[in-house]
């Protein structure tokens, strides 16, 4: 099937208007069924809350051009609409919308339209492609880098949390919410994997951990984490009160890491999945097994490593 692109967008929709709550009947509805779909699929927290909020500004488009039926929504609906985004004013800094941020609004009404079509409903087909360049990685830890922040890591109970964290952060290349919810049993000595049972788009991966990742998280589990235990919990990561560990300490022990080995670009714990995914491509893994480790539901993702520039060490 022919895709539009971004570039053959000429039509004259509305400039800096940003649409709101739909006036719709069924708009209002399908906007409460689509939120409730992602809560019940256990997709992560951000899509949950955004999600429904880009499927409304959507609908309140659609109605500002007469659409007040899914089945009226034609490929060229699709490609106006996203005229519509390329002119829309940013909301929080000035300028018009990144390139990144219309590939999540396509996202979700790929989303949408698979809802309506598993629930039996009449949907549409987001044929449609952005082109150029999507993400601007600003930072990426070089291989040195990596070095001085395990080097960086203490012999201590904290130190040994760190060199987990780093393990699977970049040794795994996972995301932050994934690192996150991992429970102790999805480390899996015995078969040298590690299983992400709640990852993006609720798909589940294992991913391998061999050589020094296998031996960071034994230490760590085996030493740090029955001193940090305070009480019965299923977490891998746990905090000094004994309770999950949020994101936002890790974010604040890599920072310390960083000011320790004298690292001073902006990064967090996303870097170190980008980082472990340029080296493993730099390294000559091919592109579809990065895909794989990384957990990306489509090539197009993984293919943002092909662009980015950078020192090699």
């Amino acid at each position: 099937m022919k895709y539009n692109s971004i570039t053959s967008i000429t039509g004259e929709e509305q400039e800096g208007t940003i649409f709101k709550e739909p006036e719709t009947t069924e708009y209002l509805r399908l906007e409460a069924a689509f939120a409730e779909w992602l809560r019940l699929l256990n997709f992560e927290p951000s899509t949950l809350r955004y999600g429904p909020k880009k499927l409304q500004e959507f609908l309140g488009w659609l109605e500002s051009q007469g659409i007040t039926e899914i089945e009226s929504i034609t490929r060229q609906t699709i490609t106006a609409y996203f005229g519509y985004l390329l002119k829309r004013e940013n909301q929080r800094k000035k300028g018009r919308l990144s390139k990144n941020y219309l590939r999540t609004h396509l996202t979700n009404l790929r989303r949408f339209a698979r809802y309506l079509r598993e629930s039996g409903q009449d949907s549409f087909e987001a044929t449609f492609r952005i082109t150029g360049s999507l993400y601007n990685i600003k930072a990426i830890f070089t291989r040195k880098e990596i070095t001085d922040l395990y080097e960086a890591t203490g012999s201590d109970t904290l130190g040994l949390r760190d060199k987990a964290m780093l393990a699977v952060y970049y040794g795994c290349g996972l995301r932050r919410s994934e690192g996150v919810r991992l429970d102790v049993k999805d480390v899996l000595f015995d078969r040298n994997l590690l299983y992400v049972r709640k990852s993006k788009n609720c798909k589940e991966r294992y991913v391998p951990i061999t050589g020094a990742v296998r031996e960071d998280l034994k230490n760590y589990i085996e030493c740090a984490r029955p001193v940090l235990l305070k009480q019965h919990t299923h977490a891998l990561f746990l905090s000094n009160e004994g309770t999950r560990l949020v994101g936002a300490t890790m974010i604040n022990r890599l920072n310390q890491l960083k000011e320790k080995a004298g690292i001073h670009k902006e990064a967090g714990l996303h870097t170190l999945r980008h980082s472990i995914a340029t080296h493993l491509l730099q390294s000559g893994m091919e592109l579809e097994k990065i895909k794989q480790f990384l957990g990306h539901s489509s090539l197009e993702s993984t293919q943002i490593y092909t662009h980015i520039d950078h020192a090699k060490d």
